[in-house]
């Protein structure tokens, strides 16, 4: 229910005839694949090229580390062709799971509550959905209940590598958390965590039970500080100052990574997230106060030649669905069944 609520929202590329029928995802998943053949052996021979030369390069600056898998991620095409081809990557956007003031009905805003046993469930769903999908680097708010959800969705990725958090509080906290083998930083995935991510503050609604406060201040008023783009709560922030941070962070920091051609998760929160999609799809202020996003449940973009195209939710890891829509994408997965 809360996949096909999201669905109506976001917005889906997938006949739902063709999502009901397992018979047709086995024809799509074929149909996308034959699409590939021809540059599928080209591809094969460039892998056993890289692979001669090392394949998996590790990246570090003073600032973060980058762990690039030029062999599996499809986002890494040849140096020869990049003049020809422009980069192409994946952006998977994932609202936290169910949290325990979530379950309460209460004001959570940037107090920092961990998941619900349900919220647990619903990061673990989302990782399936999106365990064929490319993940070069994750980033979340400085929010337990993103981190969690960041983390439980890539213990179910089919590629295997593991989240790794990056400190770079202080030099003691960079030094204290390098990372000593080579094979080990191959297998691992750098997690930036931003307060820019975090939920927008409430303020004096924080804490707050959601009904109890409308009994107290009036529907209309509560609706307005909940719903509205720029009024904000007492002592809080209006959804338009969170976009002001959560959409600059995303410019300065996110869409270089995706500009280069690396592929992206963010976990965070509804509204940090609705200001990331305003940005993405354009939305007008009055288009994006109606959009709705429904816990754990992953969206995927394609960043290519400087434009976002929304693909909408992944439907699950052994179907073809979304996978079929970009060559790289399928050829991604073709990739790891036969790797797996």
């Amino acid at each position: 229910m809360a996949a096909k609520v999201c669905q109506q929202a976001i917005g889906t590329f997938q006949p739902e005839s063709l999502l009901k029928n397992s018979k047709n995802h086995q024809n799509l998943r074929n149909n996308s694949i034959r699409l590939i053949a021809k540059d599928f052996s080209s591809c094969n021979s460039l892998s056993r090229r890289a692979d001669q030369r090392n394949s998996r390069i590790i990246r570090s600056s003073a600032s973060q580390t980058s762990v690039v898998d030029p062999v599996l991620s499809p986002s890494r095409s040849s140096r020869r062709d990049s003049s020809k081809k422009s980069n192409e990557a994946a952006l998977i956007l994932i609202r936290h799971g169910e949290s325990l003031w979530n379950e309460k009905n209460l004001f959570t805003g940037c107090v920092d509550v961990p998941l619900t046993n349900k919220g647990i469930d619903e990061a673990i769903e989302a990782g399936k959905r999106i365990s064929s999908i490319p993940v070069d680097v994750i980033f979340t708010s400085a929010l337990i209940r993103a981190q969690m959800t960041a983390m439980l969705a890539m213990t179910q990725h089919r590629r295997r590598k593991v989240p790794i958090i990056i400190h770079n509080e202080s030099e003691q906290a960079r030094a204290w958390s390098q990372i000593f083998s080579e094979d080990t930083k191959k297998q691992s995935i750098p997690v930036i965590t931003a307060w820019q991510l975090n939920e927008r503050m409430y303020g004096e609604l924080q804490g707050l039970n959601k009904q109890e406060t409308a009994d107290r201040y009036g529907k209309e008023q509560v609706h307005e500080w909940r719903r509205s783009y720029d009024t904000p709560p007492p002592n809080g922030e209006s959804l338009e100052m969170c976009a002001e941070r959560a959409v600059a962070y995303f410019r300065e920091q996110i869409e270089p990574q995706l500009s280069s051609g690396k592929n992206v998760m963010i976990a965070a929160h509804g509204n940090s997230l609705r200001s990331i999609i305003m940005y993405l799809d354009k939305l007008t202020s009055q288009e994006v106060i109606s959009l709705e996003l429904s816990t754990g449940i992953p969206m995927l973009y394609i960043f290519k030649e400087g434009k976002f195209i929304r693909r909408g939710s992944p439907i699950g890891p052994s179907e073809a669905g979304v996978y079929a829509y970009t060559r790289r994408l399928a050829l991604y997965r073709q990739k790891l069944d036969e790797m797996y």
